[in-house]
């Protein structure tokens, strides 16, 4: 009898996104006639911008060819003005397009760590980080934050504990997902003088840049002099322009070493999509005027889906100050359950919730076990409807145990 083939060990420990593992009892629920109101996900219901969606239906090419492998070289001139408007100083050279946010942060991953590094990141954090390190070969080295502190950066000590001799990097999302949060001037400050002193690469996620509230000022990883050699942005359209499905992202730095090694990874891959950097180049001539009335509509939902869950008995919720995402703890043992159990074993009015267990969004075992990520991606109404299911659903299950 033949030996059974076996898969990689990288394969075995690559984790399922707490995004999206629960979509099959979503599926189900959807099945029975029950509406879901997805909260799981950070899929806006806000149109993309016109101008975006006008490239896409007036493209007059007869051939759709490769295009550069570093990016069209219109979209990358585009995205310098863009980055020059928000007061950021960035040479078209000291940017790399991807496919992508996500393939952006994969390629940043291998080019400043090697298999068995570390990356230092603060917890929680972006659930594909954790995807990235397995593909990569690197460890996740995860610092605590808190919901009672509304995920504020602790202090320099607890950093420079985790600091060791495979250390290569600090990596932060600013504005945070899954928390919200917006990084201060001095927590950034504390972050810079930590890469200095220690010779590490600062690596800033900042897709969620346009989206912060409350006259909070948001402070780039660009804009700290003392790492200019060693600061890397990743960033993305997905989430500025409502446009999700155009995998379009960038990797920005001034250390040409780190971008004539990226690009290395980008001519393995050939080219970025070719329509797709279309559509995202007619998007850099949106006016403010279109961001201005999103972060009015997203506060407007924040300040409903907080101050519901902040009213429900035992639940710790803090208004984020950013990005379109919150952390509920609840007074439940294992969120999962009830995560599940919303999609499986409840319906109010045939209508539920789909939120993504808060877990998934950390390194530590066991941490995140009781809370939730949120995401107020949806009108005021669906909004209203889904707090309301999400309320009767925690009291159900609560009654259940």
């Amino acid at each position: 009898m033949a030996n059974a083939v076996t898969l990689s060990d990288r394969g075995r420990l690559m984790p399922a996104s707490p995004i999206r593992k629960l979509v099959p009892y979503a599926d189900a629920a959807k099945a029975r006639g029950v509406h879901v109101y997805h909260l799981n996900i950070g899929q806006p219901d806000i149109e993309t911008p016109p101008a975006m969606i006008e490239a896409y239906r007036t493209l007059d090419r007869k051939v759709i060819e490769y295009g550069p492998s570093g990016g069209l070289v219109t979209y990358v001139k585009a995205l310098a003005g863009y980055y020059g408007r928000v007061g950021l100083d960035v040479d078209p050279s000291q940017i790399l397009v991807t496919t992508g946010g996500s393939e952006a942060l994969a390629f940043v991953f291998q080019a400043v760590a090697g298999v068995g590094d570390e990356i230092i990141v603060p917890e929680p954090f972006y659930a594909n980080y954790n995807g990235f390190a397995v593909m990569s070969g690197v460890t996740i080295v995860p610092v605590a934050t808190r919901a009672e502190d509304g995920f504020a950066l602790p202090a320099r000590e607890r950093f420079e504990e985790r600091i060791t001799a495979r250390t290569r990097a600090i990596l932060f999302c600013n504005p945070g997902n899954p928390t919200g949060a917006v990084y201060t001037r001095e927590e950034m400050s504390m972050l810079e003088g930590l890469a200095a002193d220690h010779g590490l690469f600062l690596i800033a996620d900042e897709v969620y840049r346009e989206f912060v509230y409350d006259g909070v000022e948001h402070v780039s990883v660009l804009d700290l002099p003392a790492v200019t050699d060693r600061a890397v942005l990743v960033d993305s359209i997905s989430k500025q322009y409502s446009a999700c499905g155009a995998r379009v992202g960038c990797i920005v730095s001034r250390n040409e070493e780190l971008m004539a090694t990226v690009l290395k990874f980008g001519q393995a891959r050939l080219c970025p999509p070719t329509v797709d950097q279309i559509a995202a180049t007619a998007a850099m001539s949106v006016p403010d005027s279109y961001f201005e009335g999103v972060r009015e509509e997203y506060v407007k939902r924040r300040d409903l889906t907080c101050d519901a869950l902040a009213s429900m008995p035992g639940v710790i919720c803090q208004k984020p100050r950013g990005a379109f995402y919150t952390v509920a703890k609840l007074p439940v043992e294992d969120a999962e359950q009830f995560a599940v159990f919303l999609l499986d074993g409840f319906e109010l009015d045939r209508e539920t919730v789909m939120v993504a267990p808060a877990a998934g969004f950390y390194a530590t075992a066991g941490a995140g076990r009781d809370e939730v990520r949120i995401a107020y991606v949806l009108n005021t109404t669906d909004l209203e409807k889904a707090m309301r299911a999400f309320e009767a659903g925690l009291e159900a299950f609560g009654r259940g145990r």
